[in-house]
């Protein structure tokens, strides 16, 4: 039996595990030292109490025969998809149809599973510095060439970098997707619908789909979409993935949700225009069984007037973080982007090599971040900290960087 030749192309192992992998060694050389974790981007404080009401209800509904429950509807249960539909869009003005949105376990199942509906030789572009997993799984599906000096030979980089002000322009050649990530993760930066606007009517002009990673919108406190789709033509063009992981603390809870408008379509063999939408359909009634009951009904609880008030002090809560460390950071010296809508810190690192500093501050601070080489070839030079921690431990361990 032979293997899938295109995961012996990956370099090495995927970038979190590459660092899970340094601290335990470290830790095992080293088993007294006190880490302080500003690395992987999971979450510290505990789920909103209405949330885990929500929960507990929805587990004690199943202890009836009147009231239990099997098999779910494999696009998620109308009462959280109807509070998603009137909380995040019509709430801002985007209309959307009930079939249009699919609940699922995690906008990174649905961002790595979404290449799926493309053709083989699709044409990938992507930001870049960037979240891993759009590129490594259009690599697993055999897209983007060999992997050679640290970029891939036939994916499309679009800088963002100091230089440009983390504003990436449209491709200057043809692709067929494009993914884009705002509040961006790993830089904490946004865009305006102004900067958006140029890659909506490329996707036009080239029959192309935006795949929009919005996952981080419930951080936006400035005046910057929260949904591409309050840009003119977005519908027509994109797909978004949303989640609950860092909006409500669903990172061990999980559970997302991704739109994709009947408007979204592809050309068929014949060059005949498909829906992505009814082909996400079956691709979901085929592979996922859903997302819980419970776990539904405890999501649809944060769009409660008390769940959503309680998940926006948790969110203030990890600003203020991101605040912290962005001011202390600058205060030492460093030029730092992002933290403002974001619960991301993009700093550059004193000389260059990020993968050094991250050995440095992991050695002697004590402390992990993520070294943005991980992130692509714009990455280097870079170094991202999370906000996630809790706030005595950011103080501390920004007080180990300064005696750096």
């Amino acid at each position: 039996m032979n293997v899938n030749p295109n995961f012996e192309k990956l370099p090495g192992s995927y970038l979190f595990a590459e660092i899970a992998r340094r601290v335990k060694a470290f830790q095992a050389e080293t088993p007294e030292a006190n880490l302080i974790k500003l690395g992987i981007g999971d979450v510290t404080r505990p789920l909103a109490p209405a949330v885990v009401e929500a929960m507990k209800q929805a587990a004690d509904e199943l202890l009836s025969i009147d009231t239990m429950r099997g098999y779910g509807p494999d696009f998620g249960y109308d009462f959280l998809v109807d509070a998603i539909i009137a909380h995040d869009y019509a709430a801002r003005g985007v209309t959307l149809e009930f079939d249009e949105v699919f609940v699922s376990d995690g906008a990174k199942t649905d961002s790595s599973s979404i290449q799926e509906l493309f053709a083989a030789d699709a044409k990938i572009a992507v930001t870049d510095p960037v979240y891993p997993v759009y590129v490594d799984s259009n690599a697993m599906a055999g897209r983007l060439g060999t992997f050679q000096d640290g970029r891939w030979t036939n994916l499309v980089y679009l800088p963002c970098n100091a230089e440009n002000g983390f504003v990436p322009v449209p491709p200057a050649e043809h692709v067929d997707v494009i993914y884009l990530c705002y509040p961006n993760n790993p830089t904490g930066t946004t865009l305006t619908k102004e900067q958006l606007k140029p890659f909506v009517d490329y996707a036009k002009a080239h029959d192309a789909v935006i795949v929009y990673d919005a996952a981080y919108k419930a951080f936006i406190r400035s005046d910057v979409p929260l949904s591409i789709y309050e840009v003119e033509g977005a519908k027509d063009v994109a797909i978004e993935c949303n989640s609950f992981s860092k909006t409500a603390g669903f990172t061990g809870v999980r559970c997302a949700y991704s739109v994709i408008p009947h408007a979204v379509k592809g050309r068929g063999g014949a060059g005949q225009p498909v829906e992505l939408n009814a082909m996400w359909k079956r691709r979901m009634g085929t592979k996922f069984n859903g997302v819980s009951y419970p776990v539904q009904r405890a999501a649809a609880a944060v769009f409660s007037p008390v769940g959503w008030a309680q998940c926006q002090e948790t969110i203030e809560y990890y600003l203020r973080n991101a605040h912290l460390i962005r001011t202390a950071l600058t205060a030492m010296g460093y030029t730092v982007f992002g933290g403002v809508d974001a619960p991301y810190v993009w700093l550059k690192t004193p000389a260059g090599d990020s993968w050094a500093f991250f050995d440095e501050l992991l050695h002697s601070a004590h402390v992990v971040g993520t070294p943005g080489a991980g992130f692509g070839p714009s990455g280097e030079g870079y170094f991202r900290l999370t906000a996630f921690n809790t706030l005595e431990k950011t103080q501390e361990a920004l007080n180990r960087i300064k005696e750096l």
